[in-house]
């Protein structure tokens, strides 16, 4: 029996993918939370064998989430579901240790199939997703400019376009405000921007978040 926490900041996406898995048999959802740092907790609680990990969620997100998993319970598999498919994402994701990414428009078969190939210890890659990554060292010219930021650059990024203040995300992060300050001008150097409005409005073009979540 594959032991699974469902992650995701939505109690719709929550309840109909537990009820999906739990009809299938050999998976058993023993919980599921709406934050990245409920995942965390429960994680270290649990001691599951899958994650699915949602990436933008209010708090710490899906990519700080998985690495805070990966570091409490290093046997645990997180397969990231998300809508979100371009880069840098999938990349960022997979660099901290994620055994795979499934786009929200897959199926139940495909996403069964995802974790059991995760749970066997073998990556699972959407399509989509391997095309992009395969096809990445041939289109550096269209490639999203967040993808030369760092790990704790983008999360950083996704925090402060979700809203969050510097003092909030030195708490969720354990950094000092000056340390999560260095990198905001640091991601602001980068990408030839003066401030975190222009920020916002360089994710939204880039798809790094919905204009609606930013609203």
């Amino acid at each position: 029996m594959i032991r699974i926490i469902v992650v995701d900041d939505h109690q719709l996406v929550r309840t109909g993918t537990r009820r999906l898995l739990e009809d299938a048999p050999g998976f058993n959802v023993i919980a599921d939370a709406g934050s990245g740092e409920e995942a965390v907790e429960l994680v270290q609680e649990l001691k599951p064998d899958i994650v699915l990990m949602d990436i933008q969620m209010p708090g710490i997100g899906g990519l700080e989430a998985t690495r805070r998993c990966l570091r409490a319970h290093p046997e645990v598999k997180v397969l990231v579901v998300s809508i979100y498919e371009d880069e840098p994402y999938p990349s960022k994701l997979l660099n901290v240790g994620a055994a795979g990414y499934l786009t929200k428009r897959a199926d139940i078969k495909e996403m069964l199939l995802a974790i059991k190939k995760v749970h066997a210890g073998q990556r699972y890659i959407s399509a989509e997703i391997a095309q992009q990554l395969a096809l990445r060292p041939f289109s550096e010219s269209s490639t999203s400019p967040f993808s030369q930021l760092s790990t704790r650059e983008m999360q950083i990024t996704l925090m402060v376009i979700m809203g969050l203040k510097v003092q909030d995300i030195s708490e969720k992060l354990s950094l000092s405000p000056k340390t999560v300050n260095s990198y905001r001008y640091r991601v602001f150097d980068k990408l030839d921007l003066n401030n975190d409005v222009g920020l916002t409005r360089l994710a939204i073009k880039h798809g790094i978040i919905d204009a609606e979540v930013a609203a």
